[in-house]
């Protein structure tokens, strides 16, 4: 996930600078349609099971998730192709957003799970 949100260059600025911005206590993966810099990731399911995840991560340099991360749908919500951090599981500030290594077409109820270790932060 190399790309970061205005919100995070804002927030990595100011940690830079020694200015102690509040930082995340936890992170949240979202799944969605699009992503941009200033926005992070866009077009979010709205309803049908979906809900954004927890995600522990652990690693020097590179950070890795910890767990498999499960998104329960009970119906359809189209085809997802990125993925993005929050500092909360609903609203809250978008943090980073990358496209998925393969697109998940979600037809019906299911899961979509991207294993342990699946999801890297590299710092650039």
């Amino acid at each position: 996930m190399p790309d970061l949100t205005d919100y995070a260059k804002n927030l990595l600025g100011r940690v830079l600078c020694a200015r102690a911005p509040a930082l995340p206590a936890q992170v949240y993966l979202g799944l969605g349609t699009g992503g941009a810099d200033a926005t992070g990731l866009t077009g979010e399911p709205i309803g049908n099971g979906y809900a954004r995840q927890k995600v522990t991560f652990s690693g020097t340099g590179a950070q890795q998730n910890t767990d498999a991360i499960r998104f329960t749908f009970t119906a359809a919500a189209g085809t997802l192709t990125h993925v993005g951090l929050f500092d909360a599981a609903s609203g809250g500030n978008p943090l980073t957003w990358s496209p998925l290594a393969s697109a998940a077409a979600v037809t019906g109820a299911g899961t979509v799970t991207i294993n342990a270790a699946g999801l890297v932060l590299t710092p650039a």
